[in-house]
């Protein structure tokens, strides 16, 4: 495809698009990540986050096809994400040294990264089919996209910091995205059909049903171990 070309111009519009409106979950993500870092440390978090996250993300796009035929990925993916929902939702503990504050960065970007990985498996089919198999054009399309994951990821982190029952929902959304993408694995999906068929349920409605389970499974996790964890608080000053 010619640089330049009409062509090229609307591919590159179509890519960036695509991005924008598959990178919602992923600037959640970003946002919760981030939130728990000091002001200056946030931003730097989500910057190098989403840069680090759209160069791995163009990575994904050129093997995408082979990716998403391994089995047991998603399945393995599917676990890294309730993993990471329920540890957004504990809070950091207080009175943490400047070493702390560097690794919680660190910790920060790890999350990103991997969530983004997860996430990114079927995403980046969309974008890959967009870009026509021409590289120059997707390594511009997502770089342009960076700036955009930024600026919502900055958005929502700042509503989670006027209203903190967001996590909840941000955590809640990675349970359900977990539970989708284990209907997808090749591993699992035609067993999963079957029993579905077996017991009436459609075949369609697999993805819904296990992200709402998804949905649940964060949810309760989150909070045992929230309260787990008060228990814990209160037997230790009582003591």
């Amino acid at each position: 495809m010619e640089f330049g070309s009409t062509a090229f111009w609307l591919a590159l519009g179509q890519i960036v698009w695509v991005n924008i409106l598959l990178s919602g979950d992923n600037a959640v993500v970003i946002a919760l990540a981030a939130r728990s870092l000091p002001p200056k440390q946030q931003k730097q978090a989500i910057f190098i986050g989403s840069g680090a996250a759209i160069v791995m993300r163009i990575a994904l796009t050129l093997v995408a096809a082979q990716l998403l035929q391994l089995p047991w990925l998603k399945l393995i993916g599917a676990v890294l994400l309730i993993y990471i929902g329920v540890t957004l939702l504990l809070p950091e503990d207080e009175g943490e040294s400047d070493g702390k504050e560097v690794g919680g960065m660190v910790a920060a970007v790890r999350t990103i990264l991997i969530a983004d990985l997860v996430m990114s498996l079927d995403n980046v089919i969309a974008v890959a089919a967009a870009a026509k198999g021409d590289t120059t054009l997707l390594v511009i399309g997502l770089a342009m996209s960076i700036p955009l994951v930024i600026f919502g990821s900055t958005l929502l982190l700042k509503v989670i910091e006027r209203f903190p029952a967001v996590v909840w929902f941000g955590a809640g959304l990675l349970g359900f995205i977990a539970g989708e993408i284990v209907v997808d694995d090749p591993a699992v999906s035609g067993t999963l059909i079957a029993l579905a068929g077996q017991v009436g349920l459609p075949a369609g409605r697999l993805p819904i049903t296990f992200g709402i389970a998804g949905v649940a499974l964060v949810l309760a996790l989150g909070w045992g171990l929230l309260a787990r964890r008060n228990l814990s608080g209160h037997a230790a000053r009582a003591h």
